[in-house]
């Protein structure tokens, strides 16, 4: 477990340093509330995250081009927070900002484009929608068959959330059958 106090302590310092030398819509303002946002999260405390994140997406707005993969970003990590708060409805709305983006700015076989393919996914199953969980987590998949090695991390946990996706669609499967076949 990181030292989030001392984390915080030291970007906040660094933030001071930037915030007077630099314009108020520089990007590297924005990486800095970026990484005390992502302390905050890590944290559990999601107000705080998406305050620091939000500003960080201002700048980005403002001082990047409108398919920028910092953009990307930006919008996953947003997203991220309001999967951490339980808003998945909000998720979802960020990571799909996130994967348009992606799907313009990077290649069609990069790992980033299955990680938001993945995240997708991921809010899919937390909402009780397996099979649109499943079919996002199959495009993660042949993404990183295609870019990653056989024996990477990625894919072993890409074929875990494959399976687990299958399983919670029998499952579902089994329930809603066993409820029709209640009143017989």
């Amino acid at each position: 477990m990181g030292d989030y106090s001392k984390a915080l302590e030291f970007y906040e310092k660094a933030n001071k340093i930037k915030e007077k030398a630099l314009p108020s819509n520089h990007p590297s303002l924005a990486t800095s509330y970026s990484n005390i946002g992502g302390v905050y999260d890590d944290m559990g405390d999601y107000s705080k995250a998406l305050e620091f994140y939000e500003k960080a997406h201002k700048i980005k707005e403002k001082a990047l081009p409108p398919n920028h993969p910092s953009l990307a970003t930006s919008y996953n990590n947003i997203g991220g927070v309001y999967e951490n708060m339980g808003d998945y409805s909000k998720a979802l709305e960020f990571y799909e900002k996130d994967l348009e983006i992606t799907k313009k700015a990077l290649p069609p076989n990069h790992p980033d484009l299955a990680t938001s393919y993945n995240n997708i996914g991921l809010v899919y199953k937390y909402m009780g929608d397996y099979s649109k969980a499943l079919e996002f987590y199959e495009k993660a998949h042949k993404i990183y068959e295609k870019a990653l090695p056989p024996n990477h991390p990625l894919l072993a946990t890409s074929y875990n959330n494959i399976v687990l996706a299958v399983l919670d669609l029998v499952v579902y499967d089994i329930i809603v059958d066993s409820i029709q076949h209640e009143g017989d």
